[in-house]
């Protein structure tokens, strides 16, 4: 009915002469069946190439064929329609499928094109150009709205007491707000639990990136259930540490290689850039720590003079760089770098890379909840080598692994 203009809601409703709330339901049952039916023969003409009688225009030895009788169950109870056949059978309509008798999914198509980043424009475009229906921004708004509820509920469900690994990182994006454009973090946090399997456990919008935020992210975590964190991979935001020991005081935390070298290279430069990062690999790459200290020593003679900051930025962070060095190389590779969370965010980025700006939090967790999705659907296996890091963690953290292993 936003469809309508007030005018056209009055004199629609004086054409179908309604007094009850049983001829409101009937009228829309009528045109719902009505606009399915058109829609139908939207579907058939785009696949034949050719309108209804319009044979000057026919390029193709296929042509309709009648109509099969079908009953289906809609928002607005049983519906009847005529579903048009082609005579080569090859017309698959995709608005009412083959063997489908239930249509109550018609704003599942749109929430489906919102999940994969499609506009609200092109949206509008795409019903418009198959179906021959005028939507506006509001009505796909309203629709997209019906799935806030299920996110309330999936930021709000239980986690479980032990995670081995659990990956902390932010993605930004612009939204509006209070009539201007600001910078908003989406801070997420993605766990591997004791069987080896990734998932993501919330999206939270907020200012740009903090120490303090993050604190709200490991506390809400913790009433959520999580009582234990083996291991976390973090960034190195100024604070990000002391906000994950505020809650998890025993929690090992590993800073991503990665963004230490980023940080480092900010201070280089850009005729010494390649030669700064190919001096750093020899570090982290080293099979022990103590080979690894030995590379920063190397690093500090040949560069210390010129980068200072770099060496001290290393030696400060030291001790949550170098964690990995504890563990086996599988382990190591897991968490050296935060490399699963950052390829979580490029699937994020190919969703969302043709919205500049969100108009407001909310579209953009909308936005983000239906891609997250769409990623935990293909989250079906293991982590690699996962029976030999288990083996690990558990002569590791015995009293904190063993009795959760079934």
């Amino acid at each position: 009915m936003s469809l309508m203009s007030k005018e056209q809601l009055k004199q629609w409703i004086k054409e179908k002469n309604m007094q009850s709330v049983e001829d409101i339901q009937s009228a829309l049952k009528e045109l719902f069946a009505e606009t399915l039916q058109e829609m139908l023969e939207a579907e058939l003409e785009t696949s034949l190439g050719y309108a209804k009688h319009d044979t000057k225009n026919k390029k193709t030895t296929n042509s309709r064929n009648g109509y099969s009788k079908k009953k289906v169950r809609s928002e607005y109870g049983d519906v009847d329609i005529q579903v048009p056949r082609d005579r080569a059978g090859e017309f698959e309509p995709t608005i009412v499928k083959k063997n489908q008798t239930n249509v109550t999914g018609i704003e599942d198509q749109i929430i489906a094109m919102y999940a994969k980043g499609v506009s609200t424009r092109d949206i509008q475009d795409h019903l418009q150009q198959l179906y021959g229906i005028e939507v506006s921004p509001t009505l796909i708004s309203n629709v997209t709205n019906k799935i806030v509820p299920l996110i309330k509920e999936w930021q709000n469900r239980p986690l479980q007491a032990v995670y081995a690994v659990v990956f902390l990182d932010a993605i930004h994006f612009k939204v509006k707000q209070d009539g201007a454009i600001v910078n908003k973090a989406a801070y997420m946090a993605i766990g591997i639990d004791l069987e080896g399997h990734k998932d993501v456990l919330g999206i939270w919008i907020g200012e740009n990136e903090s120490a303090k935020f993050w604190l709200h992210v490991v506390n809400e975590l913790k009433n959520r259930g999580v009582q234990d964190i083996l291991i976390t991979c973090v960034d190195n935001l100024r604070g990000f540490s002391e906000a994950i020991s505020a809650c998890y005081p025993i929690t090992e935390i590993q800073k991503c290689i990665i963004h230490q070298i980023r940080n480092s290279i900010k201070y280089v430069s850009y005729k010494d850039i390649k030669k700064i990062t190919s001096a750093l690999q020899p570090i982290y790459k080293a099979a022990t720590e103590e080979a690894a200290l030995e590379e920063l020593n190397q690093f500090e003679q040949t560069w210390g003079q010129k980068y200072p900051l770099i060496v001290r930025s290393w030696r400060t962070n030291w001790a949550e760089i170098s964690t990995f060095f504890k563990y086996s190389p599988e382990i190591h590779k897991l968490i050296y770098t935060t490399n699963v969370i950052e390829s979580y965010h490029r699937q994020l980025r190919k969703v969302t890379k043709g919205k500049a700006i969100f108009p407001t939090d909310e579209a953009l967790l909308k936005m983000l909840y239906l891609a997250t999705m769409d990623v935990l659907r293909k989250w079906t296996g293991r982590v690699q080598n996962w029976g030999q890091i288990l083996l690990q963690l558990s002569v590791q953290f015995p009293e904190r692994v063993q009795p959760y292993l079934r």
